[in-house]
């Protein structure tokens, strides 16, 4: 068997050896002959003849060789030739005519090869000197062994670039690692249910959320059903596991090159990851993130503290997260009352617990259980027997979506809503996901009591006419009743906390106590002739009626604009101004900052709350409490994170609030404009109130136990403020007509449990308070703007356009204010 030798690898030609040794050792006296060849042309004299230009002239010895580049020739030696010394020329080396071949070598007859070797620099020889085409060259097919060597050489280069895909991929994950801090909780993670209780402190009121969350402590359970029933259905190593599945990942990654649904790993702890920490993954970077996140929270947080994360934040259908909320919208009952079957149901919906529903799919919801119960026998959570007397339990109907602010509830839940941000500094966001629980002071009897009064007016009412009303307690401030509408879903503004009215005649005692702190007294005779003129504006008084000197108690019996407007031109405006935000007006009320006189008849529209707010300072004894809709909050573990201060501050001096008791019990006394209130049978104080045109009637009265507020105002279809429609009855809906009535039909059933006392009085100043009010506060005596002159009314005689008209009926006796 012959080795051929391809000219490919030696670049000569194609010779046949007897065997591997024969040709390795030719090749050898090929490079020993031409590194012979190289030492003689370095030596050897420039030989002249080879440049001659005579063709026909022929070697004798043999063909001369040159190397590439070299005009040096050598004749090639057989393999069987010794070679000659280094350094001496070669004798076969003959002068000739012709002009040599380049990098061509002619082999020697008695070579004994076939055919010559030729280097791989060299050209073709013809096969003889006339031949103008060289012969050529047969080249050998492909070495099968070369093409395996090709393959291994490509599988090496693909193997090592997997190598480094995996050495870059461990890099990047243990960076990843270590760099990727654990991050907050995701904002809906530990979102629940805020709860409004009503002021009983048992019944719920409504609730705010942004899910129907809360959070309870499984490790607490009795019973660890819930918990084994979802590592079982879930994750059955859970306890065991790193955080993540790596058989899963694999799974998953194999069914996402395939083209399939992209899917990742679902151990208890990567769940966990992506609903409390990520959120929902499904992109390739997500689910890395949630894998390093899995990993390293396994290794920081418990497992015990995972599960019970897990299971408080889990969907479980019905618009319910966390187990507590399942337990009641499936069972009606808390979770640390689940027994087994439940526990199965519910841990078997997870994965679609819409669409596994019990009374959406019963067989899915079987086969479910079953499966649940079946994982924890073979787990050893359970025996055999438990499994088999567990029978499939029965769900309840799912309840509609509760609607808490349907009807007159939505406002009380607006008002509280408003308080939680503006009195005690929650956000609205924290409001819906705080869990917190919040105790309100409405009594549910009173709140029925105020909406049935509201409810005797009749129902041919004018259309857009609104009615607000607000009772406070005067001991600690607290609202007991608030009507601030018939339907918040209808109207979705709160008329005693959001709209505004006019105050009319109800402002008018702050001016009263204002001269009272400036040493009047009631006896002083004032003026109450009128119509009277300031500057270019008309004041006159209800009916056009004109009264000569009056007292102040006469004055505000009446409610005589004209003595007022005199009154309030002693005091300053200012003066007046300053006493109203003493007693409870927000200093931003809108209109309160006109610096006119006549501004003491109510042009300023404060809420309905704002003025019963004042009129508890009054019925107090000069003590402000502010009103609150809220007595305290607590956590979802009873903890109290904010309590009403009622303590009260003084504002007033007691002698003062005495003497304007005196002059607002007179108004209900038989011929005052508030002679309504009158007939409730006890010690009463009140106001009425009107605006220009009747755009507003306001009745504000109260007893020393509670203050009760009522607001009635018209709308038109764009919003615009309107003249209130006469109707049941009357020819003007004044202070003193409907709301007064309303006032009325409510402080009779709410005081009936109350004890009759006295109104506030100085000389009962040294009765023990049951509340020390702190100090005063408000220095309402400094006027921040300085008022202008007053004008003369008293110095020179007044214009009077109309003749005195008599006294209106004690029902209709408010005068309209310009």
């Amino acid at each position: 068997m012959t080795e051929k030798h391809s000219a490919d690898n030696a670049g000569l030609g194609d010779y046949d050896f007897p065997s591997r040794k024969e040709r390795r050792r030719h090749e050898r006296e090929q490079i020993q002959a031409r590194a012979q060849a190289d030492v003689t042309r370095s030596v050897a004299p420039i030989n002249p003849a080879r440049y001659e230009s005579n063709p026909k002239k022929k070697v004798s010895a043999a063909k001369s060789v040159s190397g590439r580049g070299r005009t040096n020739s050598v004749s090639a030696v057989p393999s069987s030739a010794k070679l000659k010394p280094a350094g001496k020329p070669a004798k076969s080396v003959k002068k000739n005519n012709a002009k040599p071949r380049r990098n061509s070598v002619s082999p020697k007859k008695n070579s004994g090869m076939k055919n010559d070797r030729r280097p791989t620099n060299s050209r073709p020889s013809t096969s003889r000197p006339g031949n103008k085409k060289n012969s050529k060259v047969t080249r050998p097919g492909k070495n099968p062994k070369r093409v395996g060597v090709w393959i291994k050489r490509i599988l090496g280069v693909i193997s090592g670039l997997i190598l480094v895909g995996i050495i870059a991929g461990c890099l990047t994950f243990l960076i990843s690692y270590y760099r990727l801090e654990v991050p907050e909780a995701q904002k809906f993670a530990n979102a629940q249910v805020t709860t409004v209780y009503w002021g009983d402190n048992d019944t719920m009121m409504g609730k705010f959320a942004e899910r129907n969350r809360t959070i309870v402590d499984t490790k607490s359970f009795k019973n660890s059903y819930i918990r084994d029933a979802v590592v079982a259905s879930e994750d059955r190593t859970f306890y065991e596991n790193s955080g993540i599945d790596f058989k899963g990942i694999a799974r998953a990654l194999w069914n996402n090159v395939r083209g399939r649904p992209t899917q990742g790993a679902s151990t208890l702890t990567q769940q966990y990851v992506e609903n409390y920490y990520t959120g929902r993954n499904t992109g390739y970077t997500g689910k890395f993130k949630e894998t390093i996140l899995a990993l390293k929270i396994n290794r920081q947080v418990p497992k015990e503290k995972i599960i019970n994360d897990y299971l408080n934040t889990i969907y479980f259908g019905r618009g319910t997260y966390g187990i507590e909320a399942a337990a009641n919208a499936y069972f009606g009952k808390s979770a640390k009352d689940l027994n087994l079957s439940e526990s199965a149901l519910l841990a078997g919906i997870i994965p679609a617990p819409n669409a596994w529903d019990p009374l959406v799919s019963p067989e899915q919801a079987k086969s479910r259980w079953k499966r649940v119960l079946n994982l924890m026998v073979t787990d050893k959570m359970i025996k055999p027997a438990e499994r088999d007397a567990a029978t499939f339990p029965k769900v309840q109907e799912k309840k509609p979506e509760a609607t808490y602010f349907k009807g007159t509830t939505g406002y009380l839940l607006q008002h509280v809503r408003q308080e939680l941000i503006t009195e005690i500094g929650y956000t609205e966001d924290e409001i819906d996901r705080a869990g917190i629980k919040v105790y309100t002071t409405i009594d549910p009897e009173k709140q029925k009591m105020l909406e049935d009064a509201v409810g005797t007016l009749p129902e041919n009412k004018p259309q857009g006419l609104r009615v607000a009303a607000i009772s406070i307690d005067t001991a600690t401030g607290a609202v007991i009743a608030e009507y601030g509408g018939e339907d918040y879903q209808k109207i979705q503004r709160n008329a005693v906390t959001q709209d505004i009215a006019q105050a009319g005649s109800t402002f008018k005692p702050f001016a009263l106590l204002a001269a009272l702190e400036h040493g009047h007294k009631l006896e002083e005779k004032i003026s109450g002739s009128g119509p009277m003129k300031i500057g270019d504006t008309y004041i006159g008084n209800y009916g056009g009626a004109s009264y000569g000197q009056v007292d102040l108690i006469q004055a505000t019996k009446m409610s005589i604009n004209t003595a007022y407007v005199r009154l309030n031109s002693e005091v300053g405006m200012d003066t007046t101004r300053q006493v109203a935000i003493s007693a409870g007006y927000p200093k931003d009320t809108a209109g309160l900052d006109q610096d006119v006189l006549v501004g003491v008849l109510g042009s300023s529209s404060p809420h309905n709350i704002d003025i019963a707010n004042a009129y508890t300072t009054f019925a107090t004894g000069g003590i402000r409490r502010p009103a609150h809709i809220i007595a305290k909050v607590t956590d979802s573990a009873g903890n109290v994170l904010y309590e009403a201060d009622t303590t009260g501050t003084r504002q007033f001096e007691e002698e003062n609030i005495s003497e304007l008791n005196k002059a607002l019990a007179a108004v209900t006394e038989s011929g005052g404009t508030g002679a309504t209130a009158g007939k409730l049978g006890r010690p009463v104080a009140a106001k009425t109130g009107s605006s220009n045109d009747n755009r507003s009637a306001q009745f504000v009265g109260y007893v020393p136990q509670m203050v009760t507020a009522v607001s009635m105002y018209q709308v038109g279809e764009d919003g615009s403020e309107q003249s209130i429609t006469p109707f049941a009855g009357v020819r003007e809906v004044t202070g003193g007509t409907l709301p007064a009535r309303i006032w009325l039909a409510y402080m009779k059933n709410a005081v009936k449990d109350l004890p009759v006392e006295p109104l506030f009085s100085y000389k009962d100043k040294d009765k023990e308070n049951k509340i020390v009010p702190k100090e005063k506060s408000t220095p309402y005596q400094t006027a921040q703007v300085p008022s202008p002159p007053p004008p003369p009314t008293t110095s020179r005689p007044l214009i009077v356009t109309s003749q005195p008209a008599e006294s209106p009926s004690s029902e209709e006796s408010e005068q309209p204010e310009p």
